[in-house]
């Protein structure tokens, strides 16, 4: 029998009623939404049910809805007994993966991504930074022509690594834009332009990050009741103060998703269990190995016929 990976999706995965379905039939996952609601001081759960779609993609919201939705269909699964061997989760979903692995409670994670989000859309100024998707393009090609834009134009980075021929680039606008330009000399097919509030995972989230380290040393941090996969070594971590630490330097750093689906696989995980809204991740783990087996946990029905 091969190894479970639990992974939780990140922002652009929301869905106006993500949730609702176990939020009606379950009482611990309903609790889930209660507890959001409690915390935060307004009503999270009638946002991510009933929209507006435009106030749900504010990063201040996302965040902390797309958690609430994600840790929700984790309780359901709880009660069907399934536990993995790993945990990880994509930029924001890593909250989530340290909600699964006993690391934080989502009391606190909750508080924390709600002010992450905040500090992430206060750090730019609007209009100033940029993110793209490019696409085909070598991952090391890509480095180098966003290292030579950066001189020239403006800084740009890689910000996620997502898959074989799919690379996020974040920085300023100009250095974006030079990116987008010039995408065919890194052997890119084209660059995509991504709707986002901010520069996310790239050096100029260094203020965010700084806030952000200071509301981490409110928080407890237990010890993971199983190896997390952080992105921005792709390696599992299990101490609490280097998870900590790991999540400041997350903000600016690149998410490299493929090196952690890689290194999942190379120790013996056969079976990726995508928990929350969308199906973003299972895309993306196909696309960097075609032989396992993903499993989509985003409805009531697919949390009752998954064992």
């Amino acid at each position: 029998m091969g190894k479970i990976a639990f992974v939780f999706p990140g922002q652009g995965a929301q869905a106006v009623g993500m949730g609702k379905d176990v939020y009606d039939a379950l009482p611990n996952s309903r609790a889930v939404f209660e507890k959001g609601d409690e915390v935060l001081g307004f009503p999270l759960s009638k946002l991510i049910f009933e929209g507006p779609d435009s106030e749900l993609k504010q990063t201040v919201n996302t965040q902390p809805a797309l958690l609430t939705a994600s840790v929700a269909y984790l309780e359901a699964l709880r009660e069907q007994g399934l536990k993995p061997d790993y945990v990880a989760g994509h930029s924001l979903g890593e909250y989530s993966a340290l909600v699964a692995a006993g690391v934080l409670s989502y009391e606190d994670a909750v508080t924390l991504v709600r002010l992450r989000g905040r500090f992430m859309e206060e750090a730019v100024p609007g209009g100033q930074g940029a993110m793209a998707a490019v696409l085909g393009a070598d991952r090391e090609a890509l480095a180098l022509l966003c290292q030579n834009v950066s001189e020239e134009s403006g800084v740009v980075e890689l910000a996620n690594v997502n898959c074989p021929g799919q690379i996020v680039v974040s920085g300023s606008q100009e250095g974006v834009n030079g990116v987008v330009e010039r995408v065919k000399e890194a052997g890119g097919k084209r660059a995509i332009p991504l709707e986002v509030s901010g520069p996310f995972h790239s050096s100029m989230m260094k203020a965010a990050a700084d806030r952000l380290a200071e509301e981490l040393k409110k928080v407890t941090f237990n010890s993971p009741t199983v190896p997390v996969i952080v992105n921005v070594t792709a390696a599992p971590v299990t101490d609490p103060e280097e998870i900590r630490e790991l999540l400041v330097r997350q903000v600016y750093s690149p998410v490299l998703w493929q090196d952690s689906v890689e290194w999942l696989i190379a120790n013996g995980v056969d079976t990726f269990v995508e928990i929350g809204s969308g199906s973003v991740l299972a895309g993306l783990i196909r696309k960097i190995d075609k032989t396992v087996k993903v499993i989509n946990i985003n409805t009531l029905e697919s949390v009752q016929t998954v064992l």
